[in-house]
């Protein structure tokens, strides 16, 4: 196997292990986010598993003079010359710079939405206190105690 197939599955694997699955789910509060998240999460440990299992293993030595005694040297000759001569292109990403800024927009855009959403859950409760609060002093003003 090249050595990028093997430094792509070693560093999927080691992101499955700092992803904090049970953290992110939760914060999870509907059910609809709850299923949208699982099959996020399967399908990111079916990639890794693929990665894990098909591109980490090292193919089979060729032995030819196996078949060398089957076929005769001429033609075995004529496919290694071939095959060692194969160079595979090394992988050059083009893609994670393009995306790193947007990614990286997108988390001050969720710092910020984060942040916004405290305050305004924050702002729901007091609200809601209040709420209870009238309604018990409007319970006690018409003289409603339970019962």
């Amino acid at each position: 196997m090249s050595g990028a197939g093997k430094k792509i599955a070693d560093v999927a694997f080691k992101a499955g292990r700092t992803i904090d699955w049970e953290g992110m789910a939760k914060m999870l509060v509907s059910d609809e986010a709850r299923k949208e998240f699982a099959t996020l999460r399967r399908a990111f440990d079916e990639v890794n598993s693929t990665l894990q299992t098909k591109f980490s293993q090292e193919p089979e030595p060729i032995d030819w003079e196996y078949y060398r005694k089957g076929i005769g040297s001429r033609l075995v000759d004529m496919y290694k010359q071939a095959y060692e001569s194969i160079e595979v292109p090394k992988y050059v990403d083009k893609v994670t710079p393009e995306y790193k800024s947007k990614f990286d927009a997108l988390l001050v855009e969720l710092k910020e939405a984060e942040g916004k959403s405290l305050k305004e859950s924050e702002r729901l409760e007091k609200e809601i206190a209040e709420v209870q609060e009238l309604k018990f002093d409007d319970e006690i003003r018409n003289d409603y105690w339970g019962y």
